[in-house]
């Protein structure tokens, strides 16, 4: 079974033809990542605009490269939640009247279910297993019991660990994204100069605060410009990249050692992250279980992913009609018409 995916919820936009849920036979991006480098992020609007130009253009080369046509796709997998409005809103139009054209069904994909499919693709994975999702706008422990049964253990409360190292990154006035630009030049830092604060949140052992140690390393860049002392940058981005880390892992592995998992897969856009991917291997080899992280070409947003996910929402039973709206917020338990 073909699944075509359109993945457009950010400044990504892709397209991907996926078979079985599985194989990758095409995976195109089109990205508007050096427009906005020259505004320090994201802007929603020129993110719209520049998928509505390559939409159409993406889903062809997907189609092309893949050496089939719209007659040989089975489903059309569309992100319809979360992420900007605007942004998703060209994706979920274009597919609707795709779907409506070629009389193809139609199936919304959540956009972290996506990342957490990264990891079947090329893979035998299957579920059950613990789940860390960690990117800009997220960072979630869940339980993943079915490709489409989710149960969430843990979530921030305020700040994702992608934003905070991002924002970090520009207060050290390093390039756009800030986490990569943090992840680089970590390798030539020490991570033991500063200590950065690990936040404690009551009322669950599994929920994150990002917001506080955020702060911190902002405090610390004012308070060095306040006393004209030079800061060495390679050793606050590795110590800040530790601190997050290390706050990751920690409720990670309460979450194993309470579960008794013996699957621990990682995804979203950090998962890239190069510390991430060692203290996880680290951290999965001491309670002897297996760990799953995607190839790096699958962390970011990628159209494969959708469409992976895609092909198990529909073999479930999802699908959707011309009524189809796209959503800035959802939860990442909550399934299509719930």
């Amino acid at each position: 079974m073909k699944i075509l995916g359109i993945e457009s919820s950010c400044d990504e936009t892709a397209a991907a033809v996926v078979e079985n849920g599985r194989t990758v036979l095409s995976n195109v991006i089109a990205t508007s990542l050096e427009e906005h480098k020259l505004y320090g992020g994201v802007v929603p609007e020129i993110a719209s605009r520049r998928h509505a130009e390559s939409i159409s253009g993406v889903v062809s080369e997907a189609l092309n490269q893949a050496n089939c046509t719209i007659d040989d796709i089975d489903a059309i997998a569309v992100t319809y939640a979360p992420g900007l409005i605007g942004s998703l809103l060209v994706g979920v139009n274009f597919a609707k009247g795709l779907a409506l054209a070629s009389e193809k069904p139609l199936v919304p994909v959540h956009h972290l279910r996506g990342h957490i499919a990264s990891n079947y693709l090329n893979s035998t994975l299957e579920p059950e297993f613990l789940c860390l999702v960690v990117s800009g706008g997220h960072s979630h422990i869940v339980l993943v019991k079915d490709y489409t049964k989710i149960e969430v253990i843990g979530k921030t409360r305020d700040d994702a660990a992608g934003e905070a190292l991002d924002k970090a990154g520009r207060a050290m006035g390093l390039a756009y994204p800030g986490g990569v630009s943090i992840d680089k030049l970590s390798k030539e830092g020490d991570e033991n100069a500063f200590k950065f604060p690990h936040p404690k949140v009551s009322g669950s052992d599994y929920d994150y605060s990002f917001s506080g140690l955020k702060t911190a390393v902002i405090n610390t860049i004012h308070n060095a410009a306040q006393k004209n002392e030079e800061i060495n940058k390679a050793d606050l981005a590795a110590s800040f990249q530790k601190a997050v880390v290390d706050c990751l892992l920690e409720k990670l592995e309460l979450a194993i050692e309470n579960t008794g998992a013996r699957q621990v897969v990682i995804a979203g856009g950090v998962s890239a992250n190069s510390k991430l991917r060692s203290e996880a291997e680290r951290l999965c080899k001491k309670h002897g279980i297996s760990l799953s992280i995607p190839e790096l070409k699958y962390c970011g947003d990628n159209a494969a992913m959708i469409a992976a996910q895609g092909y198990f929402e529909y073999k479930s039973g999802v699908a959707a009609d011309e009524s189809l709206n796209a959503y800035a917020t959802m939860a990442i338990d909550k399934n299509y018409g719930a």
